[in-house]
């Protein structure tokens, strides 16, 4: 698959943030569902005036409920249209888009530049509290409340154990033809002064449900119903552990997304497209 933009079109970078309270995931679905995308390519259109709708590309679907704060998509819009609007544009989505989603900048993107295959990391954040009295209702749709208290340093143990290039398949949704090895880069929690646990999962890329079912399992470990041996016990074994829950969505965040030097761009959308697999044990 070639990154070359077509003929007469221009490759333009958005950076956005949404609150996904109120969506039904980042994707477009049939049956008139509300959905992150479709939001901000109805807008796109109406405000270039645009007799067709315009496709956006983005670095990482979020589920029904997962919000983003860095979130990064491209669209390639003809080279006319992107010359009579780029100067307002921000501000023409601004005046259209729901205000549970916001467009902070839009930019020529660099030659090879794809939002998704360019991404060399993305960075999220889970946050939750074990406070005895709940959460604080103004961060109710961004906090998950944990009835148990929790020991972070336990669910840092267990955490260490997880990191690196792995078969996640014991913590992801598995999707025909796809693969579960991904390189779990940092997955490390603290707790605050306000006692909300930031939970900060980075990876090169994340297979469905990982990051919620990561949570999960550490959750368990951090309330004392399994130990900080568990959940590596879990990825060795490779299948899905009924112990392990994936956590509800609202607690997670897009937080930022990783992209390598514009030089570097083609090689990493080519390596990226390639399907991996593990080196294989023994010899040598």
């Amino acid at each position: 698959m070639s990154d070359e933009v077509q003929p007469g079109f221009v490759r333009v970078r958005l950076d956005l943030s949404y609150d996904g309270s109120e969506f039904s995931g980042w994707a477009k679905q049939a049956g008139g569902r509300r959905t992150v995308q479709g939001e901000i390519e109805d807008a796109l259109r109406t405000v270039t005036r645009s007799p067709e709708t315009y496709e956006l590309t983005v670095a990482g679907r979020t589920d029904a409920g997962v919000h983003a704060r860095g979130q990064v998509a491209h669209v390639d819009l003809p080279r006319e249209v992107w010359g009579a609007h780029h100067d307002k544009l921000l501000k023409r989505l601004a005046g259209r888009l729901p205000r549970d989603v916001r467009v902070w900048a839009l930019r020529e993107a660099p030659s090879g530049f794809n939002a998704r295959f360019s991404a060399i990391w993305r960075r999220y954040a889970y946050r939750v509290t074990d406070n005895p009295g709940g959460v604080d209702p103004l961060l109710r749709s961004h906090v998950l409340w944990h009835d148990w208290p929790l020991d972070v340093d336990a669910m840092n143990e267990a955490a260490e154990r997880l990191l690196g290039e792995h078969d996640f398949a014991a913590y992801c949704k598995k999707r025909e033809g796809a693969t579960t090895i991904r390189t779990l880069q940092q997955l490390s929690l603290v707790r605050g002064d306000d006692g909300i646990i930031t939970a900060t999962v980075r990876a090169d890329a994340f297979c469905h449900n990982m990051v919620r079912s990561l949570i999960g399992a550490l959750l368990f470990v951090g309330d004392g119903h399994r130990g900080p041996d568990w959940p590596g016990k879990v990825l060795a074994a490779g299948v899905r552990d009924s112990a392990v829950h994936v956590v509800r969505p609202h607690g997670l965040t897009l937080e930022e997304v990783g992209y390598p030097a514009d030089e570097l761009l083609a090689a990493r959308n080519k390596e990226a497209r390639n399907k991996r697999t593990l080196p294989a044990a023994g010899c040598c």
